[in-house]
């Protein structure tokens, strides 16, 4: 009897420490969960919560994320686009509230889409009915590789600037509080 618990403590061991790699710890998550925030001088807000994945050797653009084709934007769950006021982005007024951010990069632009739709997983994207507005994000090249797909916001004066990089792209958007 002692030898079978001996041989069942082994073959637990043993298994637990196959399993192991397979279970991802904390700091191994393919596209861990990320926030971004941008606060106007009057204390409101724009959050977005998102999934940043990771480049890990891969090309993205035009490969991993095709051109002409809508992107969730992150990964995982949609991106979630929450401002607490209304807000002008690009020229086009969207009024506080919750929205689902996705894009549609090409090789020459990209086109910010604001869904109405939210609580989504990020794809499939839930079609052009579901928008609230399209609007051209101003595209830049990174001086070097970024491995994190990383939104971020610069905030001066009125205006926060939201910008999504990743491997060698910047696009960014002029976001204004609406007075």
């Amino acid at each position: 009897m002692k030898n079978v618990r001996k041989v069942g403590i082994v073959c637990s061991l043993t298994l637990a420490g196959l399993a192991a790699p397979a279970i991802p710890s904390q700091g191994q998550v393919a596209s861990p969960p990320a926030k971004a925030a941008c606060k106007f001088a009057d204390g409101k807000t724009i959050s977005v919560a998102y999934s940043s994945p990771r480049m890990r050797g891969r090309k993205i653009f035009g490969d991993l994320v095709p051109f002409d084709e809508v992107w969730r934007t992150g990964a995982d769950d949609a991106t979630s686009f929450v401002p607490n006021t209304d807000l002008v982005v690009g020229g086009k007024t969207v009024p506080a509230g919750s929205y689902t951010l996705f894009t549609l990069p090409t090789q020459d632009k990209w086109t910010l889409i604001i869904s109405k739709q939210t609580g989504e997983f990020g794809i499939p994207y839930p079609g052009a009915q579901s928008d609230f507005a399209r609007i051209e994000m101003k595209v830049s090249k990174l001086p070097s590789p970024l491995e994190n797909f990383t939104i971020s916001f610069d905030q001066a004066g009125a205006r926060c600037t939201m910008k999504l990089e990743w491997e060698t792209t910047r696009s960014s958007i002029d976001i204004l509080e609406k007075k």
